[in-house]
């Protein structure tokens, strides 16, 4: 059965008929509806529509977008991403291509349907624990992006995911940024593994709450380490710093309203002379110091959803329930009172 949401006629940015690739909130819109194209690949795949009933390839080919390679789980055989090259017609060719992508590679999220579920929500369950890097999902995606880039560079590669997609284009991009390539990055509620502190209205218990956990975290990061010391030019965070993603989140998604938290609280922490403890509490997650020092030794994963540096986008405008503030759909919306900030480690 299909959806209005799955058929761009209906629920598609259709204002968008011209692209200003200078304009961030074109390149968010495009972005996001790419990411769509790849939830409705797989959909296309259950619903077994073909041809001129297939809903998909309108969500790329309206932008000019030409479907390169569809990604497909080794597991289950589902459709997770796609790979897409930028067609412009020649009379498009104007000062605005600059900014444009050469290729995209795009993740879905989960789907609440049979077909698909069960794989998706076991990968849910690799990114509570920290190993979706473990994953053959993971493997078949960062082949994909190592062969794009190889050829055409990383300047012209975008990555763009929603949820557990954001999260897949997330490690991607700290993956390609150790090789020395620092590839546009656009995802949309991208999961933060924590307690929901960022629900709780009074700001003074908040910034007690997270003054509290930096205090610990880095007490446990030093009792760990011991004495060994890392030069900046060895820290893999600063390193990854250079590395500014663009991270669309939603107050009223607790997947992933921590963000906001967390990069406030870091320049919160700058204010009051706590600097030192934050830089050192930012990069680690208490949940894993802890299991750490429980199995008494052994090198924990690098958290996944710990990132230094981020250009956020906070999504204002109310949301009627969860659904909407987790879906992919509001990110192409004229409409929205979007709040801006860059930050750097």
């Amino acid at each position: 059965m299909t959806s209005d949401s799955e058929d761009f006629g209906l629920s598609g940015p259709l204002h968008l008929n011209s692209v200003d690739w200078t304009n961030f909130n074109h390149r968010r819109s495009v972005a996001a509806s790419l990411v769509q194209g790849a939830y409705i690949l797989e959909r296309d795949r259950q619903e077994k529509r073909q041809g001129s009933q297939a809903l998909a390839p309108s969500w790329w080919g309206f932008f000019h977008f030409k479907l390169i390679r569809q990604l497909v789980d080794d597991a289950d055989s589902c459709v997770f991403g796609a790979i897409y090259e930028y067609t412009p017609p020649s009379s498009h060719c104007n000062d605005t291509i600059d900014r444009s992508p050469r290729y995209v590679i795009a993740f879905r999220g989960t789907i609440n349907k049979p077909d698909s579920f069960s794989r998706d929500f076991s990968l849910d369950i690799d990114i509570i624990r920290n190993g979706l890097h473990q994953t053959s999902r993971f493997e078949i995606a960062m082949k994909a992006v190592r062969n794009v880039v190889a050829i055409v560079g990383d300047s012209n590669v975008w990555l763009a995911g929603h949820s557990l997609g954001a999260a897949m284009a997330m490690l991607a991009g700290k993956t390609m940024v150790k090789t020395g390539n620092f590839l546009e990055a656009f995802l949309f509620n991208p999961p933060f593994l924590s307690a929901p502190i960022e629900r709780i209205n009074a700001g003074n218990v908040k910034h007690g709450l997270r003054f509290a956990s930096s205090v610990i975290t880095a007490g446990l990061v030093l009792a760990t380490k011991g004495n060994s010391q890392t030069s900046q030019s060895e820290d893999p965070f600063a390193v990854l710093s250079r590395w500014t993603p663009c991270l669309f989140v939603n107050p009223a998604d607790h997947l992933c309203s921590e963000y906001v938290g967390y990069f406030e609280h870091r320049k919160k922490m700058e204010e009051i002379g706590a600097g030192a403890i934050e830089r050192l509490a930012t990069q680690h997650s208490l949940r894993d110091l802890l299991m750490k020092v429980v199995r008494r030794g052994g090198e924990a994963a690098e958290p996944l959803h710990l990132i230094p540096s981020a250009y956020l986008t906070v999504n204002l405008t109310p949301s009627l329930d969860f659904k909407r503030a987790h879906g992919i759909q509001q990110w192409w919306r004229p409409d929205l009172h979007l709040k801006h900030s860059l930050y750097k480690y």
